[in-house]
């Protein structure tokens, strides 16, 4: 299996055990930086109100909302016309664009965000989203991996549009209570529940296998189970896994 497949695996199973904003935030960071990336940034608009989750330096993201650069940014309005992914850059020619919109990437720049790889999602009833990988190299990196796995980098983006907006929808409607098990306790369960060995999830995750037996032994106590098959078996039970 490819680097690039094996990270796009890697990522689509920690997707389904992510279960809020930051555990979807480490999923989707680590994939940028597997995939040569510095940052990762997902902006859902709902009636021009923004939602975002992502890695970016919080003093860029707060200047972001606070100007309402998400009305002006060339990359969302790309991204709202088109349908497939692509390459964009603040190293453009100074004759490109407005002069509002040349003064908004070069204030990126200043922060690092210098060029990247952004995914368009139609999201129903006008709704738009954009799925962002980005560094502060020059755009060389997005177009190399937009000709080597421009699918699997659409699908990233889609599986977690998909997975971000069921998981936290679903839980913004429930009572808030403790989080029980940890996304590592749940990928190692989710696993077990598969008929893996610690020596297979150890590989699948990517985790030495004595880390596995720790997440799986932390689980086992906070569910009060006697074994991992029971402790497998009462997460299920709770809805715990996928």
């Amino acid at each position: 299996m490819k680097a690039i497949e094996h990270s796009f695996q890697t990522f689509v199973d920690a997707m389904y055990t992510a279960d809020d904003e930051l555990e979807f935030e480490r999923v989707a960071t680590r994939l940028a930086q597997r995939l040569g990336f510095r940052w990762f940034a997902y902006l859902h608009l709902i009636q021009n109100e923004p939602a975002l989750i992502s890695s970016y330096p919080k003093s860029w993201t707060g200047r972001y909302f606070d100007l309402g650069y998400q009305r002006l940014d060339p990359v969302v309005r790309r991204a709202s016309r088109e349908h497939d992914a692509f390459p964009w850059s603040g190293s453009t020619p100074r004759a490109a664009g407005t002069r509002e919109q040349r003064r908004f990437f070069d204030e990126a720049v200043t922060f690092g965000i210098r060029s990247g790889i952004t995914v368009p999602i139609r999201s129903g009833f006008g709704r738009m989203a954009a799925f962002t990988l980005a560094t502060d190299e020059r755009s060389a990196r997005a177009e190399q991996l937009l000709s080597e796995a421009k699918d699997l980098v659409q699908l990233a983006g889609l599986y977690f549009h998909i997975h971000a907006t069921t998981k936290l929808r679903s839980r913004s409607g429930r009572q808030t209570k403790p989080d029980v098990l940890t996304q590592r306790e749940r990928q190692c369960l989710a696993w077990a529940a598969q008929g893996k060995t610690v020596s297979d999830t150890a590989m699948l995750v990517e985790i030495a296998p004595r880390t596995v037996v720790f997440h799986l032994e932390n689980a086992r106590r906070k569910l009060d189970a006697a074994s991992i098959a029971q402790c497998v078996a009462e997460a299920l039970r709770r809805g715990l896994l996928p």
